[in-house]
């Protein structure tokens, strides 16, 4: 993939810029699938569909977390894109706060477009979950994301959304 040497993704906030610097070295495929989708415009108004306070802010179902195409709240978390899911890429970098991880099911597997930024360490989830990315300005924008219900799993009513994703 030519488009390999970029490293920096760019997600506009409501509140301005998140700065991202991506990890090829690390994660190929999963920086691979990440650039795809954010230069096809698939991240574009995609619903922060899951946020838990002290834990992570979960995003990227191009599904059914656009909120101007398909939005979809009971399902939105449930979907992926039109690309087959990706093998794990696990590394021994840490999960620490502003560490981007690709979300999954339980098979190590199955991540496709949905990923979460850390608003904590999050420790647990070294070697269980493809680390991509880490936040290198706007985290203090990351933490102005609207939580979630705590009670349903940080399932978000109003959500905040990733107004436009660019590559860098």
């Amino acid at each position: 993939m030519a488009e390999q040497d970029l490293k920096t993704l760019e997600i506009q906030l409501k509140n301005g810029l998140v700065e991202v610097s991506l990890l090829p070295e690390i994660a190929p495929k999963h920086v691979e699938r990440i650039i795809n989708l954010s230069e096809a415009g698939h991240y574009d108004n995609v619903a922060f569909h899951r946020v838990i306070d002290g834990f992570m802010a979960q995003t990227g179902d191009v599904e059914f977390g656009n909120v101007k195409i398909g939005w979809n709240k009971a399902r939105a978390g449930t979907g992926g894109s039109n690309e087959p899911n990706l093998p794990a890429e696990f590394s021994k970098l840490s999960f620490d706060r502003g560490a981007l991880g690709m979300a999954r099911a339980q098979d190590p597997d199955s991540a496709n477009s949905q990923f979460f930024i850390m608003f904590e360490d999050g420790h647990f989830l070294n070697g269980q979950y493809t680390l991509f990315g880490n936040v290198t300005k706007g985290m203090d924008l990351v933490d102005k994301i609207t939580r979630g219900d705590q009670d349903d799993n940080g399932s978000v009513d109003e959500p905040d959304i990733m107004i436009k994703v660019k590559v860098k």
